[in-house]
């Protein structure tokens, strides 16, 4: 783990050293190149791979989603149907076990109590002479959820996405998911599904089922909008699908960024790295700290740690790539460190938290104290877990409710009302040279 000082550095090298590359710049693994090579007989990028798949869905529906799922998953619902079937949900319910269902009813309800608290309110007012100005927030009709699967089990994902969209009032929920090598899906995913009321589920993934969502196949519905999280493939088709639909954000790697204190707890701070670390080879893992005792601590942590985890290669491979320690000269300084890497997580675990609040802007979630580490958001608090990555804090939102919502501005002018500025925008109008606008105007008084 590279220990560094923020003194040795200048400020440019400092916020070159906390800006990631943008999520499509990524390098793909020799692994993933050989997989193409093998998959579509030619070097292509992932950019290349994706266009080829979004064209097919979207000219042979069904048929291209189930070749693309035979060739890249190796399943084959040619014949079954790709669709999952109140069986297969009755059939998951009974081997589940109760705790974990009991927890995700939990969680499902915390996540719910805390999403109603952001439904926005319709609203008219009233100005002068009888004009009304007003807005109307609406639910979307449709929307699609795309859960990471396959070797993965992620029934939070489904919380954090179906959720808010209930709470929204989304009458049509539909969710992807990709299959296992043996054509199934976690039973947790299907029964977490079933407890929040998703509509529909199906078994696919990557961009072949971005693109279902988006076209609409003979048995996958057209949505509103796509959420959800999922690797470079489903990212790509995401951004390449947007105006078709619309998304929620371009996701990249996973990220945590830890500011720590002397008092700070090494053996906290390493597993809370290590938490992210293990996610994928390209999560990013970095604390800043005001002490060289704490950083080197900290070092000696992960590496006791590191040989305990069951996923432990992929850890220490990220730690290796994307690890950092800044040591710096005081917490102002962390915290400005912190704004220039607008991290997806952000932990404070300093004496005291809070006073350094007010100076972190750009983060997509915020954990302050020792005892709320950042699993406890990805799993259970409320707040949702789907967060701005890559930098992309400093102008995007976390997913919320208003997500699966859209506005309409409503406007109602009695005639005194409009007489009373028929004449300031007549005057508009004709300096953009729209006469008709003008026009329009002008023939309610000129009668």
């Amino acid at each position: 783990m590279k220990i560094i000082k923020s003194a040795d550095l200048t400020s440019q090298q400092l916020e070159k050293l906390l800006t990631k590359p943008a999520f499509d710049q990524v390098e793909l693994s020799a692994g993933i190149k050989k997989g193409i090579l093998a998959m579509f007989g030619e070097e292509l990028t992932a950019k290349q791979v994706v266009e080829k798949i979004l064209q097919a869905v979207r000219a042979e529906g069904d048929q291209a989603v189930y070749h693309y799922t035979k060739l890249i998953d190796q399943v084959d619902f040619s014949k079954s149907g790709m669709q999952v079937t109140d069986a297969e949900i009755a059939t998951a319910y009974q081997r589940v076990k109760p705790n974990v269902l009991a927890a995700i009813k939990t969680a499902i309800a915390n996540v719910e109590k805390f999403h109603q608290e952001q439904l926005p309110k319709s609203w008219l007012t009233y100005r002068e002479h009888g004009s009304i100005l007003g807005q109307n927030t609406t639910a979307l009709d449709s929307v699609g959820i795309y859960v990471p699967g396959g070797t993965a089990t992620y029934p939070s994902s489904v919380i954090m996405n179906a959720v808010p969209a209930k709470v929204a009032g989304v009458k049509e929920i539909i969710m992807v998911v990709p299959p296992a090598k043996d054509g199934s899906v976690d039973d947790y995913v299907l029964v977490t599904a079933a407890e929040i009321g998703v509509s529909k589920i199906f078994k696919v993934g990557g961009a072949q089922a971005v693109a279902a969502l988006a076209f609409g196949t003979e048995t996958v519905p057209k949505v509103d909008k796509i959420t959800g999280p999922g690797n470079i493939f489903v990212t790509l088709a995401k951004k390449e699908v947007y105006g078709y639909c619309d998304i929620d954000m371009l996701a990249g790697p996973s990220e945590i960024l830890i500011i720590a204190d002397e008092q700070a707890n090494p053996k906290y701070i390493a597993s809370d790295m290590l938490g992210q670390a293990e996610h994928d080879s390209l999560a990013s893992s970095i604390l800043i700290t005001t002490s060289l005792k704490t950083a080197l601590a900290t070092c000696a942590e992960l590496e006791k740690q590191l040989p305990l985890l069951s996923r432990a290669n992929i850890a220490r491979t990220a730690l290796e790539a994307n690890g950092l320690i800044i040591v710096v000269e005081d917490l102002l300084q962390a915290a400005d460190l912190a704004n220039i890497s607008a991290p997806e997580h952000l932990e404070v675990l300093t004496q005291a938290p809070f006073e350094l609040l007010p100076y972190l802007k750009h983060a997509g979630a915020i954990f302050l104290g020792e005892y709320s580490p950042e699993p406890l958001g990805d799993y259970f608090a409320g707040p949702n877990h789907v967060l701005p990555t890559g930098g992309t804090a400093k102008f995007y939102s976390v997913l919320n409710t208003e997500t699966f919502m859209k506005k309409t501005s409503i406007i109602a002018y009695s005639q005194k009302a409009l007489q009373a500025v028929h004449q300031d925008i007549i005057a508009m109008a004709e300096a953009e040279g729209l006469t008709a606008h003008a026009n329009a105007i002008k023939v309610r008084f000129n009668s």
